[in-house]
């Protein structure tokens, strides 16, 4: 701490999930331990919650950014415990849990014991129509061939294709995996992305059987964990009002933190303080400068880049690039829409060539997002080398999706209204070699910018409970550097 009584000053750039979770554990950190602190959040966008966006519309619960989260990655539902609102955690539909892979135009099941696009049940593996008998003679040989050495990261698609073959990676794992991140999987990180598929294969000398010892541990751990009861065995939640719930109970907690909304952080300067700590001031767009001596920076990576940069090297950021998806939400009346599901819905290999890279059921996987007399559904579009779609105007984007949708499903009823949702550069790719790059980055901004601390979905996972995460080391980072 700078001195008995005074008050630290962080200021936090980016009001998204990362920089409110920073703000949330910085300021119940330091209440907990004496400290006087004071968080300013500036946030380029005229409100808080970055991705997260639910629109309540005609009864139906839209979520026009993520949807949903996994249930075994903890960070957020402990801070729903944290925020008093874990009881607002719902479950997905036991009864629409099955899921669809598109091959050759037609729907067919996941294999059952399908794990990230792994098989772990080698009798379903050998049940499905989905692969070719030589595309599922080449997955076996996982179990006979030895594992490479080294310790280099590599590619997921090339770590995959070397275990399994290629046609499974196009026709089980690209379509899971690259789904998460849009990305093309033969130049996603294996170790930033999917480390344990490298340590099944290490320590089992096989990745069939470490992702069935995976599968193993996970039954044990979701049988076993302190989930409020309503929502255990459910691999995926959400909140009952929608994920902006949280953002909302974010909000009120915060209501001891300074706002900057609407207005960008254009520069940050270092100010040497006579006691030979570094000081810094965020310069904000409208002119406005805040002082502060720490700064957590949760934006994505090229405006982390464009602010550091004059201040020390950002290579490393500058290698994450972003990919723009979109999504279209359908709602229908249920009498008219002439399909009953069977499912949460289906993903698309790549190899399929299609527009659509993905369809969500939602009304039938999650029960709160819609009337029981409507239909809803959510289609994804955009992945790496497949943009230019997101650029389509609405008009041609709706009539593309029914379409296919119509190609696809068989429906070809008119929406009750559509909801068109572009994410532009908002799914950052992993290069290989990115575990390495953020601990480079991490040291020479601890030797040159003390008390910055660079986090948020760039850097160690882009799903919600990943940000959590960082959001929550970043403030334990921060306090501890002001020591």
């Amino acid at each position: 701490m700078r001195g008995t009584g005074q008050t630290d000053r962080i200021v936090i750039i980016g009001g998204g999930i990362s920089g409110l979770s920073s703000a949330f554990y910085i300021l119940r950190q330091a209440r907990e331990s004496g400290r006087k602190v004071q968080v300013t959040i500036v946030e380029e966008a005229p409100e808080l919650g970055g991705k997260i966006d639910t629109l309540h519309k005609d009864g139906f619960v839209i979520e026009k950014g993520p949807d949903s989260f996994l249930a075994r990655k903890r960070a957020i539902v402990d801070l729903a415990r944290d925020l008093g609102i874990e009881q607002e955690l719902t479950a997905q539909n036991p009864n629409g849990r099955k899921s669809f892979i598109l091959h050759d135009g037609k729907l067919h099941p996941m294999p059952q014991g399908l794990m990230l696009g792994v098989p772990t049940d080698l009798d379903g593996l050998a049940a499905t129509a989905l692969m070719s008998e030589s595309g599922k003679e080449r997955v076996l040989q996982d179990l006979v061939l030895e594992a490479q050495e080294g310790s280099e990261d590599e590619s997921v698609g090339g770590f995959l294709e070397r275990r399994l073959g290629r046609e499974a990676v196009q026709l089980l794992a690209e379509p899971l995996l690259a789904g998460i991140y849009a990305a093309d999987l033969y130049k996603l990180s294996l170790r930033a992305t999917f480390p344990q598929f490298r340590e099944a294969e290490l320590h089992h000398g096989s990745l069939i059987r470490g992702m069935q010892e995976s599968r193993k541990a996970s039954v044990a751990a979701a049988a076993s964990n302190d989930l409020p009861e309503h929502v255990k065995g459910s691999m995926f939640l959400t909140f009952r009002g929608g994920l902006s719930a949280l953002v909302d109970a974010l909000d009120q907690a915060l209501s001891d933190a300074d706002r900057r909304l609407g207005v960008k952080a254009s520069a940050i300067h270092k100010q040497p303080q006579d006691n030979g700590r570094v000081a810094y001031s965020v310069e904000l767009a409208s002119g406005e400068r805040l002082e502060a001596d720490a700064v957590v920076v949760t934006v994505p990576a090229f405006g982390a880049a464009s602010l550091l940069r004059p201040l020390m090297d950002v290579s490393e950021l500058e290698a994450v690039s972003y990919i723009s998806v979109a999504n279209v939400v359908l709602a229908f009346d249920k009498a008219e829409f002439g399909l009953q599901f069977d499912g949460s819905g289906f993903v698309i290999p790549r190899v399929e060539d299609r527009q659509l890279t993905a369809c969500t059921w939602t009304s039938t996987k999650w029960l709160h997002t819609s009337p029981e007399d409507k239909v809803l559904l959510r289609c994804y579009l955009g992945r790496a080398g497949a943009e230019e779609v997101v650029e389509l105007d609405d008009e041609q984007l709706l009539a593309l999706v029914r379409r296919e949708v119509k190609e696809i499903m068989d429906v070809d009823a008119k929406p009750l209204f559509a909801e068109i949702t572009r994410l532009r550069h908002s799914m950052p790719q992993y290069p290989v070699g990115h575990v390495e790059n953020v601990a480079r980055l991490r040291k020479r901004a601890e030797e040159q910018l003390p008390g910055v601390w660079v986090t948020g979905a760039a850097f160690d996972g882009v799903g919600l409970p990943d940000c959590i995460r960082q959001g929550k080391e970043a403030a334990f980072a921060i306090l501890e550097s002001l020591h």
